[in-house]
């Protein structure tokens, strides 16, 4: 991002990342990727340190988390409280969601909660059967 005199950051900068964030929330996966094929970055991260991806796990939206590893979104980095997107995936329990990011080489024991933690504690069998299909 960028600066003004000052340090404060340009309005227009921060009205294009909210913009960014509304469509991995969306799903809205076309313009999302116009923007990072420009030079958004994939790993752009909101004030609680969520990132684009962990925003599209959590909504569901399975194509916009593909096209995002696609681009390099790191599909291990968590957010402030320590939730990865797997986690998020599991949660909403998004099989299709989940399956991209195991294929990616998410850690189904990464985070805090873990993914594998999520799927026990809200009784997710389904999600923990998928998870543990990708054990080492």
């Amino acid at each position: 991002m960028t600066e003004q005199q000052g340090g404060a950051i340009d309005p227009e900068v921060i009205e294009l990342a909210g913009r960014m964030f509304d469509m991995a929330r969306s799903g809205s996966t076309d313009e999302l990727t116009a923007f990072l094929d420009a030079g958004v970055p994939a790993n752009l991260t909101n004030d609680k340190g969520d990132t684009l991806l962990i925003l599209a796990a959590y909504h569901g939206h399975p194509d916009t988390v593909a096209a995002l590893l696609a681009r390099g979104a790191d599909h291990s980095r968590t957010n402030d409280r320590g939730q990865s997107p797997l986690s998020a995936a599991v949660f909403k329990q998004s099989a299709e969601t989940v399956e991209h990011l195991l294929a990616a080489g998410a850690d189904p024991d990464g985070g805090q909660p873990s993914a594998r933690a999520t799927a026990a504690f809200f009784e997710l069998p389904a999600m923990t059967a998928l998870l543990d299909q990708h054990r080492d």
